[in-house]
Protein backbone atom coordinates (compact mmCIF):
# COMPACT_ATOMS: atom_id res chain seq x y z
CA UNK A 1 0.00 0.00 0.00
CA UNK A 2 1.60 3.74 -0.68
CA UNK A 3 1.78 5.66 2.04
CA UNK A 4 -0.17 8.54 1.13
CA UNK A 5 -3.02 5.96 1.43
CA UNK A 6 -2.66 5.21 4.89
CA UNK A 7 -3.13 6.65 7.89
CA UNK A 8 -1.49 5.53 11.57
CA UNK A 9 -4.31 4.24 12.71
CA UNK A 10 -4.78 1.96 9.68
CA UNK A 11 -1.19 1.08 9.94
CA UNK A 12 -1.59 0.30 14.13
CA UNK A 13 -4.43 -1.96 12.82
CA UNK A 14 -2.62 -3.81 10.37
CA UNK A 15 -0.15 -4.20 13.00
CA UNK A 16 -1.94 -6.35 14.91
CA UNK A 17 -3.38 -8.54 13.23
CA UNK A 18 -0.04 -10.03 13.37
CA UNK A 19 1.79 -8.62 16.20
CA UNK A 20 -0.06 -8.53 20.15
CA UNK A 21 -0.01 -5.46 22.81
CA UNK A 22 2.83 -3.20 22.36
CA UNK A 23 0.65 -0.36 21.52
CA UNK A 24 2.99 2.28 22.87
CA UNK A 25 5.54 1.14 19.77
CA UNK A 26 3.09 0.47 17.04
CA UNK A 27 1.41 3.95 17.35
CA UNK A 28 5.26 5.96 17.36
CA UNK A 29 6.39 3.90 13.97
CA UNK A 30 3.25 4.60 12.43
CA UNK A 31 3.21 7.98 13.09
CA UNK A 32 6.74 8.43 12.16
CA UNK A 33 5.63 6.77 8.62
CA UNK A 34 3.05 9.01 8.42
CA UNK A 35 5.40 11.86 9.08
CA UNK A 36 7.43 10.70 5.87
CA UNK A 37 4.44 11.59 3.44
CA UNK A 38 3.73 14.31 5.28
CA UNK A 39 7.57 15.86 4.44
CA UNK A 40 7.12 15.12 0.98
CA UNK A 41 3.79 17.36 0.62
CA UNK A 42 5.61 20.46 1.19
CA UNK A 43 8.04 22.97 -0.35
CA UNK A 44 11.20 21.67 -1.14
CA UNK A 45 13.42 24.38 1.00
CA UNK A 46 10.61 23.16 4.28
CA UNK A 47 11.48 19.37 3.08
CA UNK A 48 15.46 19.66 3.38
CA UNK A 49 14.92 21.52 6.58
CA UNK A 50 12.49 18.19 8.49
CA UNK A 51 14.90 15.33 9.42
CA UNK A 52 13.28 12.00 10.16
CA UNK A 53 12.08 11.22 13.15
CA UNK A 54 14.35 8.23 14.51
CA UNK A 55 12.94 5.89 16.95
CA UNK A 56 14.69 3.61 19.45
CA UNK A 57 12.96 0.97 20.79
CA UNK A 58 13.86 -0.63 24.25
CA UNK A 59 13.35 -3.90 25.67
CA UNK A 60 13.53 -7.66 25.88
CA UNK A 61 14.41 -10.14 23.19
CA UNK A 62 11.38 -11.48 22.03
CA UNK A 63 8.75 -8.88 22.23
CA UNK A 64 8.34 -7.29 19.13
CA UNK A 65 10.71 -5.24 18.09
CA UNK A 66 12.45 -6.54 14.85
CA UNK A 67 8.46 -7.57 13.81
CA UNK A 68 7.07 -4.10 14.33
CA UNK A 69 10.01 -2.78 11.93
CA UNK A 70 9.57 -5.56 9.42
CA UNK A 71 5.95 -5.55 9.09
CA UNK A 72 5.99 -1.94 8.76
CA UNK A 73 7.89 -2.11 5.93
CA UNK A 74 6.05 -4.63 4.20
CA UNK A 75 2.43 -2.74 4.47
CA UNK A 76 4.15 0.14 2.06
CA UNK A 77 6.60 -1.62 -0.13
CA UNK A 78 9.20 0.30 1.89
CA UNK A 79 12.91 -0.92 1.56
CA UNK A 80 13.94 -2.57 4.64
CA UNK A 81 17.52 -3.92 5.87
CA UNK A 82 18.47 -5.69 9.60
CA UNK A 83 21.25 -5.08 10.76
CA UNK A 84 23.06 -5.79 14.46
CA UNK A 85 24.94 -2.96 15.44
CA UNK A 86 28.00 -5.70 16.83
CA UNK A 87 28.64 -6.87 13.45
CA UNK A 88 30.34 -3.24 12.93
CA UNK A 89 34.09 -2.74 13.35
CA UNK A 90 35.85 0.57 13.76
CA UNK A 91 37.16 2.05 10.78
CA UNK A 92 40.68 0.33 10.99
CA UNK A 93 39.43 -2.66 12.94
CA UNK A 94 38.79 -6.04 10.85
CA UNK A 95 34.91 -6.21 10.46
CA UNK A 96 32.36 -5.08 8.60
CA UNK A 97 32.02 -1.71 7.24
CA UNK A 98 28.43 0.49 8.48
CA UNK A 99 28.18 2.05 5.00
CA UNK A 100 27.29 -1.41 4.03
CA UNK A 101 24.18 -1.26 5.63
CA UNK A 102 22.86 2.07 3.43
CA UNK A 103 24.07 -0.79 0.11
CA UNK A 104 21.71 -3.56 1.63
CA UNK A 105 19.28 -0.71 1.69
CA UNK A 106 19.90 0.18 -2.05
CA UNK A 107 19.94 -3.47 -3.14
CA UNK A 108 16.62 -4.28 -1.23
CA UNK A 109 14.94 -0.82 -3.44
CA UNK A 110 16.53 -2.09 -6.53
CA UNK A 111 15.18 -5.84 -5.84
CA UNK A 112 11.72 -4.12 -5.05
CA UNK A 113 11.68 -1.58 -8.00
CA UNK A 114 12.61 -4.74 -10.41
CA UNK A 115 9.40 -6.60 -9.57
CA UNK A 116 7.28 -3.36 -10.32
CA UNK A 117 9.77 -2.88 -13.70
CA UNK A 118 9.06 -6.43 -14.57
CA UNK A 119 4.90 -6.08 -14.18
CA UNK A 120 4.98 -3.68 -16.00
CA UNK A 121 6.91 -5.19 -19.17
CA UNK A 122 5.08 -8.55 -18.16
CA UNK A 123 2.73 -9.31 -21.40
CA UNK A 124 5.51 -8.10 -23.82
CA UNK A 125 8.20 -10.09 -22.13
CA UNK A 126 5.63 -12.99 -22.05
CA UNK A 127 5.49 -12.76 -25.78
CA UNK A 128 9.11 -12.58 -26.67
CA UNK A 129 9.43 -15.62 -24.54
CA UNK A 130 6.62 -17.87 -26.24
CA UNK A 131 8.29 -16.88 -29.58
CA UNK A 132 11.48 -18.14 -28.49
CA UNK A 133 9.99 -21.65 -27.15
CA UNK A 134 7.88 -21.99 -30.27
CA UNK A 135 11.46 -22.28 -32.26
CA UNK A 136 12.79 -23.68 -29.50
CA UNK A 137 10.58 -26.39 -29.92
CA UNK A 138 10.36 -26.83 -33.14
CA UNK A 139 13.70 -25.70 -34.93
CA UNK A 140 14.42 -24.82 -38.37
CA UNK A 141 17.11 -26.83 -40.36
CA UNK A 142 20.48 -24.71 -40.44
CA UNK A 143 22.28 -23.70 -43.35
CA UNK A 144 25.83 -24.34 -43.85
CA UNK A 145 28.03 -21.29 -43.39
CA UNK A 146 29.27 -20.73 -46.65
CA UNK A 147 31.98 -18.37 -45.66
CA UNK A 148 35.89 -19.68 -45.58
CA UNK A 149 37.76 -19.31 -42.67
CA UNK A 150 39.68 -15.74 -44.30
CA UNK A 151 36.01 -14.19 -44.96
CA UNK A 152 35.42 -14.95 -41.22
CA UNK A 153 38.62 -13.73 -39.52
CA UNK A 154 37.90 -10.95 -41.97
CA UNK A 155 34.47 -10.17 -40.83
CA UNK A 156 35.57 -10.63 -36.93
CA UNK A 157 38.52 -8.45 -37.44
CA UNK A 158 35.65 -5.76 -38.80
CA UNK A 159 34.06 -6.12 -35.78
CA UNK A 160 37.40 -5.55 -33.80
CA UNK A 161 37.12 -1.88 -35.63
CA UNK A 162 34.17 -0.99 -34.82
CA UNK A 163 34.22 -1.62 -31.50
CA UNK A 164 32.17 -4.74 -31.32
CA UNK A 165 32.36 -8.06 -29.76
CA UNK A 166 34.16 -10.33 -32.51
CA UNK A 167 32.05 -13.39 -33.09
CA UNK A 168 32.01 -15.85 -35.83
CA UNK A 169 29.20 -15.76 -38.04
CA UNK A 170 26.15 -17.97 -36.70
CA UNK A 171 24.60 -20.74 -39.02
CA UNK A 172 21.28 -19.08 -40.96
CA UNK A 173 17.90 -20.69 -40.62
CA UNK A 174 16.13 -22.17 -43.12
CA UNK A 175 12.58 -22.47 -42.63
CA UNK A 176 10.78 -24.87 -44.95
CA UNK A 177 6.70 -24.45 -45.02
CA UNK A 178 7.04 -27.83 -42.84
CA UNK A 179 8.54 -25.97 -40.07
CA UNK A 180 6.23 -23.31 -40.67
CA UNK A 181 3.06 -25.14 -40.35
CA UNK A 182 4.51 -27.26 -37.35
CA UNK A 183 5.13 -23.61 -35.26
CA UNK A 184 1.92 -22.33 -35.98
CA UNK A 185 0.55 -25.64 -34.28
CA UNK A 186 2.69 -25.81 -31.35
CA UNK A 187 1.94 -21.69 -31.16
CA UNK A 188 -1.11 -22.69 -30.33
CA UNK A 189 -0.96 -25.20 -28.09
CA UNK A 190 1.60 -23.19 -25.78
CA UNK A 191 -1.21 -20.47 -25.59
CA UNK A 192 -4.01 -23.52 -24.72
CA UNK A 193 -1.25 -24.29 -22.12
CA UNK A 194 -0.89 -27.61 -22.94
CA UNK A 195 2.52 -27.75 -23.11
CA UNK A 196 3.74 -26.70 -19.92
CA UNK A 197 5.47 -29.97 -18.67
CA UNK A 198 7.13 -30.55 -22.21
CA UNK A 199 10.72 -30.87 -21.44
CA UNK A 200 13.22 -28.20 -23.45
CA UNK A 201 16.65 -27.18 -23.61
CA UNK A 202 17.34 -23.31 -23.03
CA UNK A 203 20.89 -21.69 -22.41
CA UNK A 204 21.12 -19.52 -19.21
CA UNK A 205 23.93 -17.58 -17.35
CA UNK A 206 26.21 -19.16 -15.32
CA UNK A 207 25.94 -17.97 -12.02
CA UNK A 208 29.12 -19.78 -10.82
CA UNK A 209 30.82 -17.77 -13.32
CA UNK A 210 29.91 -14.50 -10.44
CA UNK A 211 33.16 -13.16 -9.30
CA UNK A 212 31.33 -11.33 -6.21
CA UNK A 213 32.97 -13.63 -3.49
CA UNK A 214 36.55 -12.77 -4.96
CA UNK A 215 35.78 -8.89 -4.87
CA UNK A 216 33.59 -8.57 -1.80
CA UNK A 217 36.21 -5.74 -0.36
CA UNK A 218 35.56 -3.68 -3.96
CA UNK A 219 32.04 -4.21 -3.11
CA UNK A 220 31.83 -3.13 0.68
CA UNK A 221 33.59 0.19 -1.47
CA UNK A 222 30.38 0.53 -3.89
CA UNK A 223 32.49 -0.62 -6.88
CA UNK A 224 31.22 -3.55 -8.65
CA UNK A 225 33.54 -5.07 -10.54
CA UNK A 226 30.98 -7.88 -12.17
CA UNK A 227 29.81 -5.27 -14.64
CA UNK A 228 33.21 -3.46 -15.73
CA UNK A 229 34.20 -7.10 -16.40
CA UNK A 230 30.82 -7.77 -18.31
CA UNK A 231 31.18 -5.07 -20.71
CA UNK A 232 34.69 -6.51 -21.84
CA UNK A 233 33.73 -10.11 -22.23
CA UNK A 234 30.49 -12.35 -22.99
CA UNK A 235 28.79 -13.70 -20.26
CA UNK A 236 29.26 -17.31 -20.10
CA UNK A 237 25.80 -19.88 -20.80
CA UNK A 238 25.43 -23.02 -19.97
CA UNK A 239 22.59 -25.36 -21.00
CA UNK A 240 19.77 -26.53 -18.90
CA UNK A 241 16.62 -29.10 -19.49
CA UNK A 242 13.50 -27.90 -17.78
CA UNK A 243 9.96 -27.51 -18.69
CA UNK A 244 7.95 -25.23 -21.05
CA UNK A 245 6.39 -23.63 -18.04
CA UNK A 246 10.10 -22.73 -16.25
CA UNK A 247 11.37 -21.94 -19.24
CA UNK A 248 8.92 -19.24 -19.84
CA UNK A 249 10.02 -17.48 -16.86
CA UNK A 250 13.63 -17.61 -17.31
CA UNK A 251 13.23 -16.54 -20.98
CA UNK A 252 10.48 -13.68 -19.71
CA UNK A 253 12.82 -12.16 -17.50
CA UNK A 254 15.49 -12.24 -19.86
CA UNK A 255 13.77 -10.16 -22.17
CA UNK A 256 12.20 -7.85 -19.67
CA UNK A 257 15.86 -7.51 -18.86
CA UNK A 258 16.82 -5.95 -22.42
CA UNK A 259 12.89 -3.86 -22.53
CA UNK A 260 13.68 -2.34 -18.88
CA UNK A 261 15.66 0.98 -18.98
CA UNK A 262 18.40 -0.07 -16.29
CA UNK A 263 19.84 3.77 -15.49
CA UNK A 264 16.06 4.70 -14.61
CA UNK A 265 15.44 1.72 -12.76
CA UNK A 266 18.91 2.27 -10.68
CA UNK A 267 18.14 5.82 -10.31
CA UNK A 268 13.71 5.59 -9.08
CA UNK A 269 15.69 2.44 -6.53
CA UNK A 270 17.67 5.36 -5.38
CA UNK A 271 15.03 7.60 -4.94
CA UNK A 272 12.82 5.04 -3.66
CA UNK A 273 15.70 4.10 -0.69
CA UNK A 274 16.03 7.74 0.26
CA UNK A 275 12.76 8.86 0.80
CA UNK A 276 11.08 5.59 2.00
CA UNK A 277 13.78 2.95 3.03
CA UNK A 278 13.63 2.04 7.00
CA UNK A 279 16.95 0.47 8.38
CA UNK A 280 16.60 -1.10 12.05
CA UNK A 281 20.04 -1.52 13.87
CA UNK A 282 19.68 -4.34 16.13
CA UNK A 283 21.74 -4.31 19.35
CA UNK A 284 22.33 -0.79 19.67
CA UNK A 285 22.71 -1.31 23.50
CA UNK A 286 26.03 -3.83 22.66
CA UNK A 287 28.00 -0.89 21.50
CA UNK A 288 27.72 1.51 24.47
CA UNK A 289 30.66 1.83 26.75
CA UNK A 290 28.69 1.51 29.63
CA UNK A 291 30.58 2.26 33.38
CA UNK A 292 33.39 -0.27 32.58
CA UNK A 293 36.40 0.31 31.21
CA UNK A 294 37.77 -2.80 28.94
CA UNK A 295 39.92 -3.08 25.89
CA UNK A 296 36.77 -3.18 24.00
CA UNK A 297 35.19 0.07 24.47
CA UNK A 298 37.14 2.42 22.36
CA UNK A 299 36.00 0.13 19.34
CA UNK A 300 32.58 0.30 20.36
CA UNK A 301 32.34 4.05 20.92
CA UNK A 302 34.36 3.68 17.35
CA UNK A 303 31.45 2.50 15.54
CA UNK A 304 29.11 4.45 17.20
CA UNK A 305 30.95 7.60 15.88
CA UNK A 306 31.06 5.47 12.34
CA UNK A 307 27.37 5.36 12.41
CA UNK A 308 26.82 8.89 13.50
CA UNK A 309 27.34 10.36 9.96
CA UNK A 310 24.99 8.22 8.27
CA UNK A 311 22.20 8.50 10.82
CA UNK A 312 22.63 12.27 10.33
CA UNK A 313 22.72 12.53 6.99
CA UNK A 314 25.49 12.17 4.22
CA UNK A 315 26.69 11.00 0.64
CA UNK A 316 27.31 6.85 0.30
CA UNK A 317 28.62 5.52 -3.02
CA UNK A 318 27.27 2.36 -4.38
CA UNK A 319 27.24 0.53 -7.04
CA UNK A 320 23.87 1.83 -8.67
CA UNK A 321 24.84 5.18 -7.51
CA UNK A 322 25.08 7.89 -4.84
CA UNK A 323 22.65 8.04 -2.13
CA UNK A 324 21.83 10.42 0.57
CA UNK A 325 20.73 8.95 4.14
CA UNK A 326 19.46 12.17 5.36
CA UNK A 327 15.50 10.92 5.61
CA UNK A 328 16.06 7.53 5.06
CA UNK A 329 14.22 6.11 8.55
CA UNK A 330 16.28 4.33 11.42
CA UNK A 331 15.30 2.67 14.31
CA UNK A 332 17.33 1.63 16.59
CA UNK A 333 16.16 -1.27 18.82
CA UNK A 334 17.92 -3.17 22.14
CA UNK A 335 17.50 -4.64 25.10
CA UNK A 336 19.70 -2.38 27.36
CA UNK A 337 19.81 -4.82 30.07
CA UNK A 338 22.83 -3.88 31.72
CA UNK A 339 23.37 -0.14 29.88
CA UNK A 340 20.93 2.90 29.33
CA UNK A 341 20.12 4.55 26.42
CA UNK A 342 22.03 7.92 27.70
CA UNK A 343 25.32 5.19 27.73
CA UNK A 344 25.18 6.21 23.92
CA UNK A 345 27.69 8.82 22.64
CA UNK A 346 25.85 12.35 23.03
CA UNK A 347 25.36 12.70 19.80
CA UNK A 348 24.09 9.55 18.86
CA UNK A 349 21.03 9.92 21.42
CA UNK A 350 20.33 13.18 19.45
CA UNK A 351 19.68 11.17 16.35
CA UNK A 352 17.04 9.25 17.97
CA UNK A 353 14.78 11.48 19.51
CA UNK A 354 11.69 8.93 20.08
CA UNK A 355 11.89 6.93 22.43
CA UNK A 356 9.61 3.67 22.70
CA UNK A 357 9.73 1.17 25.83
CA UNK A 358 8.56 -2.09 24.84
CA UNK A 359 6.43 -4.31 27.45
CA UNK A 360 7.22 -7.81 28.57
CA UNK A 361 5.27 -10.27 27.96
CA UNK A 362 2.52 -11.93 30.42
CA UNK A 363 0.87 -15.00 30.47
CA UNK A 364 -2.16 -13.58 28.72
CA UNK A 365 -0.27 -11.90 26.09
CA UNK A 366 0.81 -15.64 25.11
CA UNK A 367 -2.34 -16.81 24.75
CA UNK A 368 -3.40 -14.33 23.00
CA UNK A 369 -0.13 -14.77 20.81
CA UNK A 370 -1.06 -18.29 20.40
CA UNK A 371 -4.46 -17.63 19.00
CA UNK A 372 -5.19 -14.38 17.59
CA UNK A 373 -2.98 -13.25 14.98
CA UNK A 374 -3.24 -14.01 11.30
CA UNK A 375 -0.02 -15.99 11.61
CA UNK A 376 -0.29 -17.42 14.93
CA UNK A 377 1.65 -20.31 16.13
CA UNK A 378 -0.91 -22.27 16.30
CA UNK A 379 -2.53 -22.13 13.78
CA UNK A 380 0.94 -22.56 11.31
CA UNK A 381 1.57 -25.83 12.90
CA UNK A 382 -1.96 -27.07 11.95
CA UNK A 383 -1.73 -26.13 8.83
CA UNK A 384 1.90 -27.93 8.78
CA UNK A 385 0.47 -30.95 10.03
CA UNK A 386 -2.57 -31.27 7.89
CA UNK A 387 -0.23 -31.31 4.81
CA UNK A 388 0.19 -35.55 6.06
CA UNK A 389 -4.14 -35.30 6.02
CA UNK A 390 -4.05 -35.01 10.19
CA UNK A 391 -6.39 -32.75 11.75
CA UNK A 392 -5.05 -31.82 14.99
CA UNK A 393 -6.72 -29.46 17.30
CA UNK A 394 -5.84 -27.70 20.39
CA UNK A 395 -8.14 -27.19 23.24
CA UNK A 396 -7.92 -23.88 25.11
CA UNK A 397 -6.98 -25.69 28.58
CA UNK A 398 -4.20 -26.49 26.22
CA UNK A 399 -3.16 -23.60 25.33
CA UNK A 400 -3.91 -21.85 28.61
CA UNK A 401 -0.81 -24.47 29.70
CA UNK A 402 1.73 -24.04 27.34
CA UNK A 403 1.50 -20.17 27.97
CA UNK A 404 1.91 -20.68 31.64
CA UNK A 405 4.73 -22.80 30.78
CA UNK A 406 6.30 -20.39 28.77
CA UNK A 407 5.61 -17.96 30.92
CA UNK A 408 7.54 -19.66 33.91
CA UNK A 409 10.17 -20.93 32.34
CA UNK A 410 11.08 -17.12 30.87
CA UNK A 411 10.74 -16.25 34.51
CA UNK A 412 12.84 -18.95 36.08
CA UNK A 413 16.07 -18.77 33.02
CA UNK A 414 16.35 -16.30 30.66
CA UNK A 415 13.71 -14.25 29.40
CA UNK A 416 13.31 -14.91 25.74
CA UNK A 417 9.78 -13.47 24.91
CA UNK A 418 7.84 -14.80 22.38
CA UNK A 419 10.62 -17.24 21.12
CA UNK A 420 9.86 -19.52 23.74
CA UNK A 421 6.51 -20.28 22.52
CA UNK A 422 8.41 -21.85 19.23
CA UNK A 423 11.07 -24.27 21.73
CA UNK A 424 8.04 -25.32 23.57
CA UNK A 425 5.47 -26.38 20.53
CA UNK A 426 8.26 -28.08 19.09
CA UNK A 427 9.34 -30.46 21.99
CA UNK A 428 4.98 -30.69 22.46
CA UNK A 429 4.53 -31.87 18.76
CA UNK A 430 7.93 -33.88 18.00
CA UNK A 431 6.41 -36.77 17.86
CA UNK A 432 3.33 -36.00 15.94
CA UNK A 433 5.53 -34.25 13.67
CA UNK A 434 7.77 -37.38 13.39
CA UNK A 435 4.86 -39.88 13.51
CA UNK A 436 2.50 -37.87 10.79
CA UNK A 437 3.66 -38.86 7.74
CA UNK A 438 2.84 -42.54 8.55
CA UNK A 439 -0.30 -42.81 10.35
CA UNK A 440 -2.06 -41.52 6.65
CA UNK A 441 -4.78 -39.98 8.45
CA UNK A 442 -6.57 -39.39 11.64
CA UNK A 443 -7.78 -36.45 13.89
CA UNK A 444 -5.55 -35.81 17.15
CA UNK A 445 -6.43 -33.48 20.30
CA UNK A 446 -4.07 -31.53 21.85
CA UNK A 447 -5.45 -31.03 25.55
CA UNK A 448 -4.23 -30.36 28.79
CA UNK A 449 -2.80 -33.50 29.69
CA UNK A 450 -1.35 -33.80 27.02
CA UNK A 451 0.73 -30.94 27.35
CA UNK A 452 1.19 -31.40 30.51
CA UNK A 453 2.69 -34.90 29.43
CA UNK A 454 4.91 -33.44 27.05
CA UNK A 455 6.58 -30.41 28.73
CA UNK A 456 5.05 -29.96 32.02
CA UNK A 457 7.15 -31.81 33.47
CA UNK A 458 10.52 -30.53 31.85
CA UNK A 459 9.30 -27.27 32.46
CA UNK A 460 9.00 -28.29 35.90
CA UNK A 461 12.92 -29.09 35.95
CA UNK A 462 14.99 -25.92 36.13
CA UNK A 463 18.22 -28.06 34.96
CA UNK A 464 16.22 -29.78 32.03
CA UNK A 465 14.34 -26.75 31.25
CA UNK A 466 17.39 -24.64 30.61
CA UNK A 467 18.79 -26.71 27.98
CA UNK A 468 15.77 -28.61 26.24
CA UNK A 469 12.95 -25.30 26.38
Amino acid sequence: MDESQITPKQIVETLDQYIIGQGEAKKAVAVALRNRYRRMQLSKDMQDEISPKNLLMIGPTGVGKTEIARRLAKIVNAPFVKVEATKFTEVGYVGSDVESMVRDLVENAVNLQKVEAYKSVRTDAEKEANNQLVKLLVPAERKKNNKNDMQNLMSMFSAMQKGEMPTPDAPEEEVSEDIREKRMSTSEKLRAGLLEDEQVKIKVDDSSANMAGQNSMLNQMGIDLNDTLSGLMPKKQIERTVSVKEAREILAHQAAEKLINQADLYHDAITRAENTGIIFIDEIDKITGGNSNNSGEVSREGVQRDILPIVEGSQINTKYGSINTDHILFIGSGAFATSKPSDLIPELQGRFPIRVELDDLSKEDFVRILTEPTNALTKQYVALIGTDNIKITFTIEAVNKIAEIASDVNHNTDNIGARRLHTILEKLLEDILYEGPDMQMGEITITEQYVDDKVGKLAGNKDLSRYIL
